[in-house]
């Protein structure tokens, strides 16, 4: 059962990810729990007892939270319930994807097609934008490996345990 506290930090996530990101509370709150609990992997029903909500309501959330490809789910073999947990390992969860920033680079550059005879200060903030996207999708891979490195100096120093779930990533499925 969870403590007072790990439901206070889930609660404080629903309103921070509900503030921030315009996700519904209960979403928020499960990616905070999701953060404190233990074992990491929860069912929906535990899940759903643990922050006093219904299944289906849970269920939502993780729908939600997977196609933002935040969450994973999991079944061990036998087991007939699948677990839920944040999916250490997707440049999303930790913010390295690039894809969004492609996306919206390409749109820039779709509505500065739509504006090709407008002026130049009607186009600013279309270039602007398409700059900014381009800028991120150059810089983020290099974040990334700089995150690594610095993520295993401190687990070198013993700053930071060691976590065989989230290895070093060298591919590039962006």
């Amino acid at each position: 059962m969870p403590t007072d506290a790990e439901i206070t930090f889930a609660d404080h996530s629903g309103r921070l990810y509900a503030r921030r990101y315009g996700m519904a509370p209960m979403v928020g709150r499960l990616l905070g729990y999701l953060m404190v609990c233990w074992p990491p992997e929860q069912s929906i029903a535990e899940l759903a007892e643990a922050l006093l909500a219904s299944r289906s309501a849970i269920a939502g959330a993780i729908t939600s939270l997977e196609s933002i490809g935040l969450v994973r789910r999991s079944r061990a073999a036998g087991e007939r319930m699948d677990r839920v947990a944040i999916d250490r390992n997707s440049r999303r969860a930790w913010g390295f994807d690039v894809s969004e920033y492609r996306e919206q680079g390409e749109l820039a550059r779709e509505g500065l097609e739509v504006l090709a005879d407008a002026p130049p200060e009607r186009r600013a903030m279309l270039l602007e934008f398409a700059a900014f996207a381009d800028f991120l999708v150059e810089r983020l891979p290099q974040l990334e490996q700089e995150w690594y490195a610095h993520r295993q100096a401190l687990r070198d120093a013993g700053e930071l345990p060691a976590d065989p779930s989230h290895p070093h990533r060298d591919d590039d499925d962006a």
